[in-house]
């Protein structure tokens, strides 16, 4: 059985505390998550542990996230010295950018196509990291990891998500997964 393994991250510092969006690197994982289709688990790591997750990432036949070519892998560069964009990918993200010419936010597109809307977002995850209030970061990214995976699967099921333009109309993007 192929194993895909779905992924998020969130961080420890925000662009603005580590000069800007160039320096991703620079804001460390407090806490990521994947979902593996093989064993039909969720994994969660802490800092301490970001080995183990890159290992695992490696050992996916596929990593389906959202924003983790630009985001997500940059974050875990400053861990390792693999590149891992060179682990077969896909990234809803970047993917949907292709078609519609602009970026989608995980949010818009969940709740148009699942009816189902984020827990919160990366600044409230990075104010519980400052208190140490991992647990709630890893809920909030094992939810985030589960939308992904459902997007995931409806959008290869269904060949198509959909999400509201800027002007609150509903609209559909094709995808090929």
């Amino acid at each position: 059985m192929r194993n895909i393994v779905y992924f998020d991250l969130e961080t420890q510092r925000s662009a603005d505390e580590v000069g800007g969006w160039k320096n991703i690197r620079d804001m460390r994982m407090s806490v990521g998550v994947t979902f593996s289709s093989r064993d039909g688990q969720y994994r969660i790591y802490d800092e301490r542990r970001v080995n183990d997750l890159i290992a695992e990432l490696m050992r996916a036949d596929l990593v389906v996230g959202f924003n983790q070519t630009l985001f997500d892998y940059e974050v875990l560069h400053s861990y390792s010295i693999v590149d891992l964009r060179q682990i077969p990918a896909l990234d809803l993200l970047l993917d949907l950018q292709k078609v519609v010419n602009h970026r989608l936010s995980l949010d818009s597109i969940s709740s148009c196509t699942l009816g189902v809307e984020k827990t919160s977002e990366g600044m409230q995850a990075i104010e519980w990291f400052r208190q140490g209030r991992l647990l709630e970061i890893a809920e909030y990214c094992c939810y985030d990891v589960k939308i992904t995976r459902l997007l995931h699967e409806y959008g290869a099921k269904h060949k198509q998500l959909f999400y509201r333009n800027r002007f609150g109309n509903k609209l559909s993007v094709p995808v090929a997964w």
